[in-house]
Protein backbone atom coordinates (compact mmCIF):
# COMPACT_ATOMS: atom_id res chain seq x y z
CA UNK A 1 0.00 0.00 0.00
CA UNK A 2 1.27 3.49 -0.87
CA UNK A 3 2.16 5.59 2.16
CA UNK A 4 2.22 9.33 2.82
CA UNK A 5 4.21 10.54 5.82
CA UNK A 6 2.92 13.91 7.00
CA UNK A 7 4.66 15.89 9.73
CA UNK A 8 2.72 18.39 11.80
CA UNK A 9 -0.30 16.24 10.95
CA UNK A 10 -2.58 17.68 13.65
CA UNK A 11 -1.86 21.26 12.59
CA UNK A 12 -3.61 23.35 9.98
CA UNK A 13 -1.80 22.26 6.82
CA UNK A 14 -0.83 18.80 8.06
CA UNK A 15 -4.40 17.83 8.93
CA UNK A 16 -5.72 19.12 5.60
CA UNK A 17 -3.02 17.07 3.86
CA UNK A 18 -3.84 13.98 5.93
CA UNK A 19 -7.53 14.15 5.02
CA UNK A 20 -6.83 14.84 1.37
CA UNK A 21 -4.30 12.09 0.73
CA UNK A 22 -6.19 9.56 2.86
CA UNK A 23 -9.17 10.23 0.60
CA UNK A 24 -6.90 9.54 -2.39
CA UNK A 25 -6.29 6.04 -1.01
CA UNK A 26 -2.87 6.47 0.56
CA UNK A 27 -2.14 5.12 4.02
CA UNK A 28 -1.25 8.20 6.04
CA UNK A 29 1.26 8.19 8.88
CA UNK A 30 0.91 11.41 10.84
CA UNK A 31 3.86 12.70 12.86
CA UNK A 32 2.90 15.28 15.50
CA UNK A 33 3.81 15.63 19.18
CA UNK A 34 1.73 18.78 19.84
CA UNK A 35 4.70 21.12 20.08
CA UNK A 36 2.32 23.94 19.21
CA UNK A 37 1.06 23.64 22.78
CA UNK A 38 4.63 24.06 24.03
CA UNK A 39 5.16 27.12 21.86
CA UNK A 40 1.86 28.93 22.42
CA UNK A 41 0.05 27.45 25.43
CA UNK A 42 -2.89 25.16 26.06
CA UNK A 43 -5.39 26.98 23.85
CA UNK A 44 -3.11 26.45 20.85
CA UNK A 45 -2.94 22.68 21.42
CA UNK A 46 -3.71 20.55 18.36
CA UNK A 47 -4.88 17.55 20.42
CA UNK A 48 -8.50 18.17 19.38
CA UNK A 49 -7.55 17.93 15.73
CA UNK A 50 -5.51 14.79 16.23
CA UNK A 51 -8.50 13.12 17.88
CA UNK A 52 -10.67 14.20 14.97
CA UNK A 53 -8.29 12.65 12.44
CA UNK A 54 -8.06 9.40 14.35
CA UNK A 55 -11.83 9.11 14.64
CA UNK A 56 -12.63 10.06 11.05
CA UNK A 57 -9.85 8.43 8.98
CA UNK A 58 -9.61 4.65 8.94
CA UNK A 59 -6.30 4.73 7.05
CA UNK A 60 -4.59 7.18 9.42
CA UNK A 61 -1.90 6.15 11.91
CA UNK A 62 -0.60 8.69 14.41
CA UNK A 63 2.97 8.82 15.72
CA UNK A 64 3.68 11.20 18.60
CA UNK A 65 7.23 11.65 17.37
CA UNK A 66 9.54 14.66 17.54
CA UNK A 67 11.18 15.43 14.21
CA UNK A 68 14.37 16.31 16.11
CA UNK A 69 14.56 12.64 17.17
CA UNK A 70 16.91 11.40 14.47
CA UNK A 71 16.75 7.76 15.56
CA UNK A 72 12.97 7.82 15.81
CA UNK A 73 12.58 9.36 12.34
CA UNK A 74 15.07 6.88 10.92
CA UNK A 75 13.15 3.96 12.43
CA UNK A 76 9.85 5.20 11.01
CA UNK A 77 11.21 5.51 7.48
CA UNK A 78 13.09 2.23 7.71
CA UNK A 79 9.88 0.51 8.77
CA UNK A 80 7.83 1.94 5.89
CA UNK A 81 10.63 1.80 3.35
CA UNK A 82 9.86 2.12 -0.32
CA UNK A 83 6.11 2.08 0.29
CA UNK A 84 6.49 5.79 1.05
CA UNK A 85 5.48 7.74 -2.05
CA UNK A 86 4.99 11.15 -0.46
CA UNK A 87 6.45 13.17 2.41
CA UNK A 88 4.65 16.38 3.33
CA UNK A 89 6.71 18.29 5.88
CA UNK A 90 4.65 20.94 7.68
CA UNK A 91 5.99 20.63 11.25
CA UNK A 92 7.74 23.79 12.43
CA UNK A 93 8.33 26.39 15.08
CA UNK A 94 6.46 29.19 13.25
CA UNK A 95 6.86 32.40 15.30
CA UNK A 96 9.34 35.30 14.97
CA UNK A 97 8.93 36.24 18.61
CA UNK A 98 9.21 32.73 19.99
CA UNK A 99 12.38 32.03 18.00
CA UNK A 100 14.15 34.93 19.72
CA UNK A 101 13.30 33.44 23.12
CA UNK A 102 14.89 30.08 22.36
CA UNK A 103 17.04 30.16 19.22
CA UNK A 104 18.46 26.68 19.84
CA UNK A 105 15.06 25.02 19.89
CA UNK A 106 13.82 27.06 16.93
CA UNK A 107 16.78 26.04 14.78
CA UNK A 108 16.76 22.43 15.90
CA UNK A 109 13.08 22.06 14.99
CA UNK A 110 13.10 23.99 11.73
CA UNK A 111 16.53 23.15 10.33
CA UNK A 112 17.76 19.97 12.02
CA UNK A 113 14.32 18.38 11.93
CA UNK A 114 14.11 19.03 8.20
CA UNK A 115 17.55 17.51 7.69
CA UNK A 116 16.49 14.37 9.58
CA UNK A 117 13.48 13.96 7.29
CA UNK A 118 15.41 14.60 4.08
CA UNK A 119 18.14 12.13 4.93
CA UNK A 120 15.66 9.46 6.02
CA UNK A 121 13.85 9.96 2.71
CA UNK A 122 17.09 9.69 0.75
CA UNK A 123 18.13 6.51 2.54
CA UNK A 124 14.82 4.64 2.50
CA UNK A 125 12.50 6.05 -0.18
CA UNK A 126 14.53 8.25 -2.56
CA UNK A 127 11.82 8.14 -5.23
CA UNK A 128 9.26 9.70 -2.90
CA UNK A 129 8.03 13.24 -3.53
CA UNK A 130 9.18 15.58 -0.74
CA UNK A 131 7.06 18.70 -0.18
CA UNK A 132 8.24 21.32 2.30
CA UNK A 133 6.07 24.08 3.73
CA UNK A 134 8.51 26.99 3.65
CA UNK A 135 7.64 30.65 4.22
CA UNK A 136 7.82 34.08 2.63
CA UNK A 137 10.02 35.05 5.59
CA UNK A 138 12.98 33.59 3.71
CA UNK A 139 13.05 36.96 1.90
CA UNK A 140 13.61 38.76 5.19
CA UNK A 141 12.56 42.39 5.24
CA UNK A 142 13.57 43.04 1.61
CA UNK A 143 9.88 43.45 0.62
CA UNK A 144 9.77 46.46 2.96
CA UNK A 145 12.12 48.33 0.62
CA UNK A 146 9.47 48.39 -2.09
CA UNK A 147 8.01 51.84 -2.94
CA UNK A 148 4.71 51.53 -1.09
CA UNK A 149 1.87 54.03 -1.10
CA UNK A 150 -0.34 54.59 1.94
CA UNK A 151 -4.06 54.27 1.19
CA UNK A 152 -7.03 54.63 3.54
CA UNK A 153 -7.03 51.04 4.79
CA UNK A 154 -3.82 49.51 3.44
CA UNK A 155 -0.33 49.94 2.09
CA UNK A 156 -0.14 49.22 -1.62
CA UNK A 157 2.27 49.24 -4.54
CA UNK A 158 1.80 51.22 -7.73
CA UNK A 159 0.10 49.36 -10.58
CA UNK A 160 3.03 50.18 -12.87
CA UNK A 161 5.57 48.47 -10.58
CA UNK A 162 6.99 45.13 -11.76
CA UNK A 163 5.90 43.48 -8.50
CA UNK A 164 2.32 44.73 -8.54
CA UNK A 165 0.97 41.24 -9.21
CA UNK A 166 3.10 39.94 -6.35
CA UNK A 167 6.60 39.05 -5.21
CA UNK A 168 8.35 36.41 -7.37
CA UNK A 169 10.83 33.69 -6.43
CA UNK A 170 13.64 35.78 -7.93
CA UNK A 171 13.63 38.24 -5.00
CA UNK A 172 16.95 37.97 -3.16
CA UNK A 173 17.09 36.28 0.24
CA UNK A 174 20.41 38.02 1.02
CA UNK A 175 21.30 41.30 2.78
CA UNK A 176 18.11 41.53 4.82
CA UNK A 177 16.84 41.09 8.36
CA UNK A 178 15.00 37.79 8.61
CA UNK A 179 14.35 37.27 12.32
CA UNK A 180 15.83 34.09 13.77
CA UNK A 181 12.73 32.20 12.66
CA UNK A 182 13.28 33.38 9.11
CA UNK A 183 16.92 32.30 9.28
CA UNK A 184 16.08 28.77 10.46
CA UNK A 185 13.50 28.43 7.68
CA UNK A 186 16.05 29.67 5.13
CA UNK A 187 18.37 26.88 6.28
CA UNK A 188 15.62 24.30 5.85
CA UNK A 189 14.52 25.75 2.50
CA UNK A 190 18.04 25.59 1.07
CA UNK A 191 18.50 22.03 2.38
CA UNK A 192 15.35 20.90 0.59
CA UNK A 193 16.57 22.48 -2.64
CA UNK A 194 20.03 20.97 -2.24
CA UNK A 195 18.77 17.44 -1.63
CA UNK A 196 16.83 17.85 -4.86
CA UNK A 197 19.74 19.11 -6.91
CA UNK A 198 22.56 17.08 -5.34
CA UNK A 199 20.73 13.76 -5.01
CA UNK A 200 18.23 14.25 -7.87
CA UNK A 201 15.28 13.98 -5.51
CA UNK A 202 11.83 15.31 -6.31
CA UNK A 203 11.59 18.11 -3.79
CA UNK A 204 9.64 21.36 -3.62
CA UNK A 205 9.69 24.37 -1.30
CA UNK A 206 6.35 26.14 -1.11
CA UNK A 207 7.08 29.62 0.27
CA UNK A 208 3.73 30.45 1.79
CA UNK A 209 2.06 33.73 2.54
CA UNK A 210 -0.44 33.49 5.40
CA UNK A 211 -1.69 29.90 5.54
CA UNK A 212 -5.12 29.71 7.09
CA UNK A 213 -8.35 27.80 7.45
CA UNK A 214 -10.89 26.44 9.94
CA UNK A 215 -8.52 23.85 11.46
CA UNK A 216 -5.98 26.46 12.58
CA UNK A 217 -5.28 26.59 16.31
CA UNK A 218 -4.55 30.30 16.17
CA UNK A 219 -2.56 32.12 18.85
CA UNK A 220 -1.39 35.71 19.16
CA UNK A 221 2.11 34.86 17.98
CA UNK A 222 0.94 32.80 15.01
CA UNK A 223 -2.28 32.33 13.09
CA UNK A 224 -3.40 35.76 11.89
CA UNK A 225 -6.97 35.22 10.68
CA UNK A 226 -7.84 32.39 13.08
CA UNK A 227 -6.72 34.31 16.15
CA UNK A 228 -8.32 37.52 14.92
CA UNK A 229 -11.67 35.78 14.45
CA UNK A 230 -11.39 34.13 17.85
CA UNK A 231 -10.86 37.55 19.43
CA UNK A 232 -13.82 38.91 17.45
CA UNK A 233 -16.06 36.15 18.81
CA UNK A 234 -14.90 36.32 22.42
CA UNK A 235 -14.45 40.07 22.83
CA UNK A 236 -10.80 39.52 23.72
CA UNK A 237 -8.61 42.54 22.98
CA UNK A 238 -6.45 42.13 19.90
CA UNK A 239 -3.07 43.82 19.64
CA UNK A 240 -2.11 45.45 16.34
CA UNK A 241 1.66 45.73 15.95
CA UNK A 242 2.82 48.72 13.92
CA UNK A 243 2.28 50.05 10.38
CA UNK A 244 -1.05 51.65 11.42
CA UNK A 245 -2.75 48.28 10.99
CA UNK A 246 -2.47 48.74 7.24
CA UNK A 247 0.04 45.93 6.66
CA UNK A 248 -1.10 43.65 3.86
CA UNK A 249 -0.94 39.84 3.66
CA UNK A 250 -2.17 37.42 1.07
CA UNK A 251 -4.07 34.55 2.67
CA UNK A 252 -4.40 31.06 1.23
CA UNK A 253 -6.92 28.53 2.51
CA UNK A 254 -5.41 25.20 3.55
CA UNK A 255 -7.55 23.38 0.97
CA UNK A 256 -6.16 25.54 -1.85
CA UNK A 257 -2.63 24.89 -0.65
CA UNK A 258 -3.17 21.13 -0.47
CA UNK A 259 -4.60 21.22 -3.98
CA UNK A 260 -1.28 22.75 -5.03
CA UNK A 261 0.61 20.01 -3.15
CA UNK A 262 -1.49 17.39 -4.91
CA UNK A 263 -0.75 18.90 -8.32
CA UNK A 264 2.98 18.71 -7.60
CA UNK A 265 2.68 15.15 -6.26
CA UNK A 266 0.97 14.03 -9.46
CA UNK A 267 3.59 15.66 -11.70
CA UNK A 268 6.72 16.28 -9.59
CA UNK A 269 9.85 18.18 -10.53
CA UNK A 270 13.34 18.37 -9.03
CA UNK A 271 14.36 21.07 -6.53
CA UNK A 272 11.47 23.42 -7.26
CA UNK A 273 10.66 26.64 -5.40
CA UNK A 274 7.24 28.25 -5.51
CA UNK A 275 5.82 31.36 -3.90
CA UNK A 276 2.32 30.36 -2.88
CA UNK A 277 -0.44 32.38 -1.27
CA UNK A 278 -3.69 34.13 -1.96
CA UNK A 279 -2.03 36.40 -4.52
CA UNK A 280 -4.17 39.21 -5.85
CA UNK A 281 -7.27 37.04 -5.42
CA UNK A 282 -7.15 36.73 -1.63
CA UNK A 283 -5.38 39.39 0.40
CA UNK A 284 -6.21 42.00 3.04
CA UNK A 285 -4.76 44.47 5.47
CA UNK A 286 -5.28 44.02 9.19
CA UNK A 287 -7.84 46.84 9.22
CA UNK A 288 -9.73 45.19 6.37
CA UNK A 289 -9.72 41.81 8.14
CA UNK A 290 -11.10 43.46 11.27
CA UNK A 291 -13.92 45.00 9.25
CA UNK A 292 -14.82 41.59 7.81
CA UNK A 293 -14.76 40.04 11.30
CA UNK A 294 -17.12 42.69 12.66
CA UNK A 295 -19.56 42.12 9.81
CA UNK A 296 -19.50 38.33 10.29
CA UNK A 297 -19.86 38.34 14.08
CA UNK A 298 -22.09 41.41 14.40
CA UNK A 299 -19.83 42.58 17.24
CA UNK A 300 -17.57 45.58 17.65
CA UNK A 301 -13.94 44.53 17.53
CA UNK A 302 -11.74 45.38 20.53
CA UNK A 303 -8.16 46.25 19.70
CA UNK A 304 -5.19 48.16 20.99
CA UNK A 305 -2.37 49.59 18.90
CA UNK A 306 1.32 48.91 19.60
CA UNK A 307 3.56 51.38 17.79
CA UNK A 308 6.54 49.04 17.46
CA UNK A 309 6.25 46.49 14.67
CA UNK A 310 7.51 42.94 15.02
CA UNK A 311 11.08 42.19 13.93
CA UNK A 312 11.24 41.03 10.33
CA UNK A 313 7.55 41.73 9.78
CA UNK A 314 6.40 42.65 6.29
CA UNK A 315 4.51 45.87 5.52
CA UNK A 316 3.16 44.46 2.26
CA UNK A 317 3.41 40.95 0.95
CA UNK A 318 1.44 39.43 -1.91
CA UNK A 319 2.71 36.27 -3.63
CA UNK A 320 3.27 36.20 -7.37
CA UNK A 321 1.73 32.84 -8.34
CA UNK A 322 2.87 32.96 -11.96
CA UNK A 323 5.56 30.27 -11.76
CA UNK A 324 3.32 27.67 -10.11
CA UNK A 325 0.39 28.45 -12.39
CA UNK A 326 2.61 28.09 -15.46
CA UNK A 327 3.73 24.65 -14.29
CA UNK A 328 0.24 23.59 -13.15
CA UNK A 329 -2.33 25.58 -15.16
CA UNK A 330 -5.33 23.60 -13.89
CA UNK A 331 -4.78 24.80 -10.31
CA UNK A 332 -6.86 27.79 -9.24
CA UNK A 333 -7.65 29.48 -5.93
CA UNK A 334 -11.16 28.80 -4.62
CA UNK A 335 -11.25 30.87 -1.39
CA UNK A 336 -10.94 34.62 -0.85
CA UNK A 337 -10.42 36.34 2.51
CA UNK A 338 -14.09 36.92 3.30
CA UNK A 339 -14.98 33.30 2.53
CA UNK A 340 -12.07 32.07 4.66
CA UNK A 341 -13.12 34.18 7.66
CA UNK A 342 -16.73 33.06 7.37
CA UNK A 343 -15.66 29.41 7.33
CA UNK A 344 -13.35 29.89 10.33
CA UNK A 345 -16.30 31.40 12.20
CA UNK A 346 -18.83 28.73 11.16
CA UNK A 347 -16.54 25.83 12.04
CA UNK A 348 -15.27 27.08 15.38
CA UNK A 349 -17.90 29.26 17.04
CA UNK A 350 -19.44 26.42 19.08
CA UNK A 351 -16.05 25.15 20.26
CA UNK A 352 -14.93 28.65 21.13
CA UNK A 353 -18.14 29.35 23.04
CA UNK A 354 -17.33 26.46 25.35
CA UNK A 355 -13.90 27.93 26.07
CA UNK A 356 -15.12 31.48 26.74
Amino acid sequence: MSVAIITGSAGLIGSEAAKHFAAQGLDVVGVDNDMRRVFFGDEASTAWNRQKLESELSNYEHRSLDIRDRDGIEALFRDRGRDVELVVHTAAQPSHDWAARDPHMDFSVNANGTLNLLEATRQHCPEAVFIFTSTNKVYGDTPNSLPLVELETRWEIEETHEFHRGIPETMSIDHSKHSLFGASKVAADVLVQEYGRYFDMRTACFRGGCLTGPSHSGAELHGFLSYLMRCACSGREYRIFGYKGKQVRDNIHSADLIAAFDAFFRNPRVAEVYNIGGGRYSNCSMLEAIRHAEEITGREFRSTYVEESRAGDHIWYISDLTRFQEHFPDWKLQYDVRTILQEIYDNNIERWKEAI
